[in-house]
């Protein structure tokens, strides 16, 4: 599916500045809503109580109606965190993985640059956050944006961005609740 027609060019068109001063260019130049969590792929591959809203926000932003990076590091991330912590087969994980990335769309971010690299560690350092969440900070301040799509409430904390979880509060809970109690179980 080719969704090049819904794109927009970005304010300043697409050269922005990371913290350490490099100028980057993203080659579609979007403007951007925000970015994506790793949470958001876990949840929305696996089955939990919120897969089928997880599922419809993501295929939201592949179709291109929500202009959200996803960063390919979340998928990266999001194997790890089916296969150590929630215990699905890496058989399942991969195919279920694998099936959103055969999928096209503008908004799967592949770049890691040096930059972002720099300044999510700036950032982790300076909020006491992990490094791949610094990452999404880095990425959001390069696109311009300051929302972070999340289920992780403790990246609150973070001055100057906003946290906005893509289902309520009571189904997050849900969410949670149904997590800890698969965690007691195993």
């Amino acid at each position: 599916m080719n969704l090049m027609w819904l794109m927009k060019p970005n304010l300043k068109n697409g050269l922005v500045k990371s913290m350490h001063g490099k100028n980057l260019d993203y080659e579609n130049n979007i403007q951007i809503e925000g970015v994506i969590d790793v949470g958001i792929i876990v949840i929305a591959h696996h089955t939990n109580p919120i897969q089928n809203e997880m599922v419809d926000f993501l295929m939201d932003i592949i179709s291109g109606n929500r202009r959200i990076l996803i960063p390919m590091t979340t998928f990266i991330g999001a194997y790890h965190i089916l296969t150590r912590y929630l215990r699905v087969s890496r058989y399942n994980a991969k195919n279920a993985l694998l099936s959103t990335l055969k999928l096209n769309s503008p908004y799967f971010y592949p770049r890691i640059d040096k930059s972002h690299v720099l300044d999510a560690i700036d950032l982790s350092s300076i909020f006491n956050i992990e490094s791949w969440d610094g990452y999404l900070f880095a990425l959001a301040k390069t696109m311009q944006t300051s929302h972070i799509y999340t289920i992780d409430k403790k990246l609150q904390k973070v001055e100057g961005f906003t946290i906005i979880y893509p289902v309520s509060d009571e189904k997050l809970n849900k969410y949670h609740s149904w997590l800890e109690k698969k965690n007691r179980s195993e």
